[in-house]
């Protein structure tokens, strides 16, 4: 039964009724990592799903191999009861405009993985349009290797609009059907999702991880430390703290490490990340609230990408990704497929 964690609504799949995705016909417009786990999840759930691709994209045959129908993005919305937009967020709104708003039925229900168009307004249906979102909290891989294994990660979901009065029974038993409803869905809105995604994203988990990680590497090869030792202490060991965090919060990976770590920690965290790190991350967030964050990355994105293709080359260069590769070497059971 639902239930209540931390002041968060959670459903399971006792709370989902799958029968509200049965005979309908399902559209979903992209076929990579989430695409691709959202598509075979709830096949493999019973449902009638179609994929929208370009005519070009390489997935068109894998999603053929895996067998589905799949047909031209316009065609595939036509007549669809749901429509799930699982393509890039940068190409969204243009694939809205050309091809989704024409084909769209009156009263469709449209979802969204990520709620970065529809909160900052690139995206906006009518309103006889029900609007979802089922986001789950890993990356597509890991939805579906837990649904065949017979479990599931948990998922955000909200709605935005709601004409239809049961938005929210859809986007249940949508999230029930990827596997959601195993584990727990979680209640939230478009904004709260939308905003701490991009926030982790820039200020912890990517820029923030990775700007970390490089700048002790180059302190270290710079006060003239084999840059073989560098990697391991900051980037290789990385790992291994993140997992049991991830596993037992701090507490876990501080009983875990030595007193010494653990001494060092609570000594130089506070040296590293300080009162003018914590306002540079409230400078971030506000930049993010405002679509300040979302107007230049659309920007790029419109232009070709040239900051994006500029950074992406210059950290591949960077001499830990060398370092790195040659050290990976040593480790078979590290996978570098991507």
């Amino acid at each position: 039964m639902a239930g209540n964690i931390l002041g968060t609504k959670v459903y399971y799949n006792s709370d989902c009724n799958l029968e509200k995705l049965v005979g309908k016909k399902i559209t979903v417009l992209g076929y990579g990592s989430q695409g691709h786990a959202h598509s075979l999840n709830l096949k493999e759930s019973g449902m009638d799903v179609t994929i929208g691709l370009r005519k070009t994209s390489k997935s068109w045959p894998v999603a053929e191999e895996a067998g589905f129908v799949v047909k031209e993005t316009g065609e595939a919305v036509k007549g669809a009861d749901i429509v799930m937009i699982l393509t890039p967020d940068e190409t969204q709104a243009d694939t809205y405009k050309t091809d989704v708003e024409p084909n769209l039925k009156e009263g469709a229900y449209i979802g969204f993985g990520h709620g970065f168009n529809i909160h900052f307004n690139k995206i906006l249906p009518a309103e006889t349009t029900n609007v979802f979102m089922v986001a789950p909290k890993g990356p597509g891989h890991l939805v579906r290797r837990t649904f065949t294994e017979g479990s599931g990660v948990p998922c955000l979901v909200a709605v935005n609009q709601d004409p239809s009065k049961d938005t929210m029974e859809i986007a249940l038993a949508w999230a029930a059907g990827v596997g959601g409803g195993r584990s727990g869905i979680l209640e939230t809105t478009f904004k709260q999702e939308t905003e701490t995604d991009l926030f982790g994203e820039q200020a912890v988990l990517c820029g923030g991880v990775t700007e970390l990680i490089k700048t002790g590497f180059e302190v270290l090869t710079e006060a003239g430390y084999d840059p073989v030792n560098a990697y391991f202490e900051c980037l290789h060991e990385m790992k291994l703290i993140v997992d049991l965090i991830y596993e037992g919060g701090f507490t876990k990976m501080r009983h875990s490490i030595s007193n010494t770590a653990e001494y060092g920690d609570f000594v130089t965290g506070p040296r590293i990340v300080t009162a003018e790190s914590k306002q540079a991350m409230k400078d971030v967030l506000t930049d993010i609230q405002s679509g300040k964050f979302a107007n230049e990355f659309l920007d790029d994105s419109k232009a070709g990408q040239p900051f994006l293709k500029e950074k992406r080359t210059a950290a591949s260069n960077h001499e830990i990704e060398k370092v790195g590769k040659e050290l990976r070497k040593l480790m078979p059971w590290i996978r570098e497929e991507f």
